[in-house]
């Protein structure tokens, strides 16, 4: 309130209503009487104003119709000011009612100051709101002709849904854009024809190369914030026929705040294509076990480990303390988390999470409730290469993180695993299955929770065949694909560290999560889409060359095994494997004590033979 009182703009809005109030009090008078108002209802008039105005006044307070900016006045505040001319007319009534039982008062005066003050206030916020967007009056009162002014570009919006309507209102608002939208394109038949602030439905997708010549249009905008990949691809197809350069508008994941600007639209980009659901998180449950508590993530510069400190920032822990070994990129991480969330202490801890001098130092000073542990060797050719680099990161690591977990009363513990960890064929994946086991093995032991999430592939993140892909084509090709039929499972990154904080969420300790990775996709189809979307001809301007499986390569891959049954869970996104025994924990650790000795020695084919001993669904690849 302090605030608004030192601002002079809330006494101008507060003179400007007290006057209107009033006028709209006397012209209801004035009109009840046919301008010829009776003397002694004159003398009610100059009586009932004192009063009925700071009445009013305070209605419209109290109804948060003073916390506003008028220049952005929406349906929600001419609600708000419909609830508080109605609050104030029963009052009034009330008021007459107790202390003069109606006598020589008119009712229809009371009604009649009822629509006035709406529309006498209502009109007023709207006059304001005009002035505010000039532009957009005098857009719709004289209508630019065919063809723009000089140096603006004519846009065709596919979609006239939400995004396309957010769209138009933000160009609309800022002439400085210098754009112009000369119509929308959407297959319902019912908006065909229709307008939209404006702007005409021009007709369906299928049309859309003769709405561009009939047109002239400069760009294209696609403005669809949900669609599925199949759909997608079929909107990229007519866009490439018209020959006009496209670029589509962000989801709301991307933009927190709901604002969408023709300033940050970009390219259509592979993500897209995958068309999956935003992922719905149980933000309640999540922040239950995160805010205000102190969460530690190993592999924290990593790209499931940085977004999941950007996702758990969000809730609000108490302290956020990040591990990995990589110091430029836990530098980078912490400099954009320091200044995102200024209100979260966090803590970059360079080194490998298998010191165990570091880790106990780590745990023992800042005492975590919660640990996210990404730190992990992915590369699968490069694992099969270095052995003994897999068991000292995944295995070791993982043992010694699980170690400290006990030892420091933490309360919770979820290990990020992987699709490849079932029956595997790669050490990488084998080191990851020996992690579950272990995750396991020690959640028997008590009172922390462990418990595992596995999945596939991530689009974007390091070491993904995307960012090669993209190398590839900006270097003019080849793209290469180790086979034509090679198939992976794909989710975003965000949407990956967002289940990973819901399962552990869900969580009650010793259970192996799987997260729900839609349908594969078949890596050719994904070069041939990105080269297509980089305005490339795949096999013609950009050659698709097949290499052959790399080592510890599957064709396919799955995310459970034979013997294992998944069920649901309450987030129809995440499932789990059911409860199995879990292994003696120190028969478990000494098989991997003497793993460890072998990693030492440099010896690869010892390590495989102890793994297959571990795990005997291990096959390794000839």
């Amino acid at each position: 309130m302090r605030v608004r009182v030192r601002n002079i703009n809330f006494w101008y809005m507060l003179g400007a209503d007290a006057l209107l109030i009033v006028l709209a009090n006397y012209f209801s008078y004035f009109f009840r009487f046919d301008g010829n108002i009776p003397q002694n209802h004159l003398e009610i008039f100059y009586n009932s104003v004192p009063w009925l105005t700071p009445l009013k006044l305070f209605c419209l307070y109290f109804f948060n119709l003073y916390r506003g900016m008028w220049r952005f006045t929406s349906v929600f505040d001419l609600i708000n000011l419909i609830k508080a001319s109605l609050a104030a007319s029963i009052l009034a009534v009330l008021a007459v009612l107790a202390l003069y039982q109606f006598q020589g008062f008119s009712r229809g005066i009371l009604a009649m100051d009822f629509v006035l003050t709406l529309v006498f206030l209502g009109g007023y916020r709207m006059v304001v709101r005009l002035y505010y967007a000039k532009n957009v009056a005098a857009a719709a009162l004289f209508p630019i002709r065919r063809g723009g002014g000089r140096g603006r570009k004519r846009v065709l919006v596919i979609g006239a849904g939400s995004g396309g309507e957010r769209l138009i209102r933000e160009i609309q608002s800022r002439p400085r854009l210098c754009y112009e939208v000369v119509g929308f394109i959407d297959d319902n038949p019912l908006k065909i024809n229709r307008m939209l602030h404006g702007v005409p439905v021009l007709g369906r997708l299928d049309e859309l190369p003769e709405i561009v010549k009939h047109h002239v249009a400069d760009e294209i905008v696609i403005a669809i914030s949900r669609v599925h990949g199949k759909e997608m691809r079929r909107i990229l197809d007519a866009c490439r026929a018209t020959r006009l350069p496209y670029t589509t508008i962000p989801g709301i994941s991307e933009v927190l705040d709901g604002k969408i600007s023709l300033e940050i639209r970009r390219k259509v980009r592979y993500e897209d294509l995958l068309g999956r659901e935003p992922v719905a998180l149980d933000e309640r449950e999540i922040g239950g076990y995160i805010t205000g508590k102190t969460v530690m993530v190993t592999g924290g510069a990593g790209s499931i480990g940085s977004e999941l400190c950007r996702q758990i920032a969000r809730f609000g822990p108490k302290a956020l303390v990040i591990v990995d070994r990589s110091e430029s990129g836990l530098y980078d991480t912490e400099l954009a988390l320091t200044a995102r969330f200024p209100g979260v202490a966090i803590t970059a801890v360079p080194g490998p999470v298998q010191n165990k001098w570091l880790m106990d130092r780590v745990f023992a000073q800042h005492k975590p409730s919660v640990v996210f542990h990404a730190a992990a060797y992915k590369h699968v050719p490069m694992m099969e290469y270095h052995p003994w680099e897999a068991v000292f990161n995944n295995v070791t690591g993982t043992r010694c993180v699980l170690e400290k977990c006990c030892r420091h009363g933490v309360s919770r513990c979820v290990m990020v695993s992987t699709d490849k960890a079932v029956r595997p064929i790669s050490v990488m994946g084998a080191s990851k299955r020996l992690g579950e086991l272990l995750a396991q093995a020690y959640n028997c032991q008590g009172p922390a929770r462990f418990m595992s999430v596995r999945f596939g592939n991530v689009v974007g993140s390091v070491g993904s065949v995307v960012p090669l892909f993209q190398k590839q084509i900006e270097r003019g090709g080849p793209v290469t694909v180790t086979h034509p039929d090679v198939t992976r499972y794909f989710m975003t990154i965000p949407e990956a560290a967002g289940l990973i904080l819901q399962a552990g969420a869900i969580g009650s300790g010793g259970e192996i999560f799987v997260l729900k990775m839609g349908t594969p996709i078949r890596i050719a189809d994904m070069a041939r889409d990105m080269i297509t979307l980089s305005g490339y001809t795949p096999d013609e301007d950009i050659e698709i060359r097949y290499t052959g499986l790399r080592p510890g390569e599957k064709l396919y891959e799955e995310l459970i095994t034979q013997g294992e049954d998944v069920v649901e869970t309450r987030h129809k996104d995440i499932m789990v494997l059911r409860q199995t025994d879990c292994l003696p924990l120190d028969a478990l650790k000494g098989r991997i004590l003497e793993m460890e000795e072998r990693a030492e020695a440099g010896d690869g084919e010892g390590i495989r033979a102890l793994i297959r001993q571990i795990v005997p669904e291990y096959k390794p690849a000839e």
